[in-house]
């Protein structure tokens, strides 16, 4: 089964940038959409921002102008590129991957393990 590693997250203080990185370990016979989730303790994971395959994209308000999503077919990854971070972006960032692999043509949800970030001074 594909797998997802997220990399990217750290400690940043406000109004600092972090470039979070989902790598998927293998090729995926269709993928629906992407997308990037944020969850905090004791709340539900939300999405922050999400692409389709035509490359629409949409974001949470709280993000919009400061998140930026995005892809790199050739490398197979996808990134969120965030810019004038805040306490309140801090939590555990996941990717997904709405998608079926090529063995079984089967549409799953895939996730990456998570990274922290935390934007503290």
């Amino acid at each position: 089964q594909v797998q997802l590693v997220e990399s990217g997250g750290g400690l940043v203080q406000p109004g600092g940038s972090l470039r979070l990185s989902c790598a998927a370990s293998g090729r995926f016979f269709v993928i629906n959409t992407l997308g990037w989730y944020r969850q905090v303790p004791g709340k539900q994971r939300e999405l922050v921002a999400a692409m389709s395959t035509g490359g629409d994209t949409n974001y949470v308000d709280s993000v919009k102008g400061r998140f930026t999503i995005s892809r790199d077919n050739a490398k197979n990854a996808l990134f969120l590129q965030m810019n004038r971070l805040k306490p309140g972006d801090t939590g555990v960032y996941y990717c997904n991957y709405n998608a079926a692999e090529p063995h079984d043509r089967l549409v799953r949800d895939y996730w990456g393990q998570g990274t922290q970030v935390t934007v503290s001074s």
